[in-house]
């Protein structure tokens, strides 16, 4: 109610203003979710119900000898790996929706709450995704002494993280795709993961913006900012973020550059449906989504640890 200016009378009276819904609800923001787009999915299947496993053969390493005219040949028999990845991990929406606020309402609100659930089960996943990365790259793609060759990239380690400025944010990017090199990860296919806060020490680095990488696509849908050596760029505020007491309370994010085949991903929509309640005049709203997530081959990933600087 507009406040009245001392000595206006109130000619309303004791009646209460009132209350007028707004035909449309407010805007709702969502995280971009980029799991998907940085993980392998080849290995997708009829994925029915948690506890599924998928069973990924791996190539097995070929040896090479050396030839002298006349020898024998020595013949291997290659065995193939496996490495399993659980479809062990499910989440779900459920709501209620009552018939007779349904037909009152002046908007279409099991719609939009349909539309809500689908995108919080994706940023859910993300998230979960994300945070199983943590700790999974090989020995030599992390730490203070990253490099399987150089042993000279500093990476940050917990207690010790490396502080990303404007100055030094390319360099670092440059060198995760380095740690990568080393361990002769294809170029092809490769992905950074990195913070909002970051996103902004790169767009006011040297490059001054994402559109000096070479790809003006919008980062609305799905987070990714360009290209910067071999790399496609993507935003997100899921990654796993830590108050680090031993670095002083600092909040450290971990950042990932990765290969494709260094994560699988599987995920089944299991069920998507709308019945009646049972126990009032309306409906019950559901969803159900299963999916595994693993790293399957550490030494295409790399995995800073890093905070902001001034």
């Amino acid at each position: 109610m507009i406040s009245m200016f001392s000595g206006v009378p109130t000619h309303s009276g004791n009646l209460t203003p009132a209350e007028v819904y707004a035909g449309k609800l407010l805007r709702k923001f969502y995280e971009t979710t980029v799991f998907a787009a940085i993980a392998s999915t080849d290995y997708e299947g009829e994925i029915t119900k948690g506890g599924d496993k998928i069973i990924i053969r791996t190539t097995p390493d070929i040896i090479i000898r050396d030839y002298v005219i006349g020898q024998p040949l020595n013949y291997e028999n290659p065995e193939p790996g496996t490495v399993e990845l659980s479809i062990d991990q499910a989440k779900y929406y459920a709501v209620k929706i009552n018939k007779v606020q349904q037909k009152q309402a002046d908007i279409a609100f099991a719609d939009d709450w349909a539309k809500d659930g689908s995108s919080q089960m994706k940023i859910a996943i993300d998230a979960n995704g994300l945070a199983s990365m943590v700790g999974g790259a090989a020995a030599d793609n992390k730490g203070v002494t990253a490099g399987k060759d150089s042993g000279s990239v500093n990476l940050g380690a917990a207690g010790a993280p490396v502080t990303i400025t404007s100055t030094n944010v390319v360099t670092k990017i440059v060198e995760m795709g380095q740690v990568l090199a080393e361990q002769s990860v294809d170029e092809d296919g490769l992905s950074l993961v990195i913070p909002a806060w970051m996103s902004t020490k790169l767009k006011t680095s040297d490059l001054k913006d994402a559109s000096m990488t070479g790809d003006g696509e919008s980062v609305m849908r799905n987070g990714r900012l360009g290209r910067i050596d071999n790399f496609t760029i993507y935003r997100s505020n899921q990654l796993t973020t830590v108050t680090d007491a031993a670095a002083s309370n600092k909040k450290c994010t971990y950042v990932y550059a990765l290969h494709k085949a260094a994560v699988a991903f599987a995920s089944q929509l299991v069920e998507n449906e709308t019945l009646p309640n049972p126990n009032d005049f309306g409906s019950l709203m559901r969803g159900l989504q299963v999916f595994g997530r693993k790293v399957i081959n550490p030494v295409a990933l790399a995995e800073g640890y890093f905070t902001p600087g001034a």
